[in-house]
């Protein structure tokens, strides 16, 4: 191994700690996104939001979260056919702090294929555009994380 690439690994090793230390107390916003119609993909992004919101509480900290729910990823937020539907209740009952938001643009593409706009779970917001969701909060310094 290189002294180049050790330097490099050993900078990104540290830079989480450093980073911590300065944004001590600052409020933490991250977006989940879910753009494919897989289950293990759902439950993965819905383990990163309660595992980060644990962890943010756990330390007195506050976390924002919202999963962006677009293209064939929107299943996940559909009443009918979410595989993740009884998670999905327990994350509204349980962690306020988690939004989900649902991308208008796939509803009415679904809408116009399907002949009706699917039912979403209680708990999903629609937004215009997912992918301009993303790019909204990340040019307002949200992390933005694809499980």
């Amino acid at each position: 191994m290189s002294v180049m690439l050790r330097a490099l690994i050993a900078a990104v090793l540290f830079l989480p700690l450093a980073f911590g230390q300065a944004q001590a107390g600052a409020k933490h916003r991250l977006a989940l996104q879910i753009s494919d119609d897989d289950a293990a993909k759902m439950n993965a992004v819905l383990n990163v939001a309660a595992n980060v919101s644990k962890y943010y509480s756990d330390k007195g900290d506050e976390i924002e979260i919202q999963v962006v729910a677009f293209n064939a990823g929107i299943t996940m937020l559909r009443q009918d056919k979410s595989p993740v539907l009884a998670r999905l209740k327990s994350f509204k009952q349980g962690m306020p702090n988690v939004e989900f938001k649902a991308c208008q643009n796939t509803l009415d593409a679904l809408a116009r294929n399907e002949g009706k706009e699917p039912p979403l779970v209680e708990n999903a917001e629609r937004v215009t555009a997912g992918v301009v969701t993303l790019i909204e909060l990340q040019e307002k310094g949200w992390t933005i994380v694809r499980p």
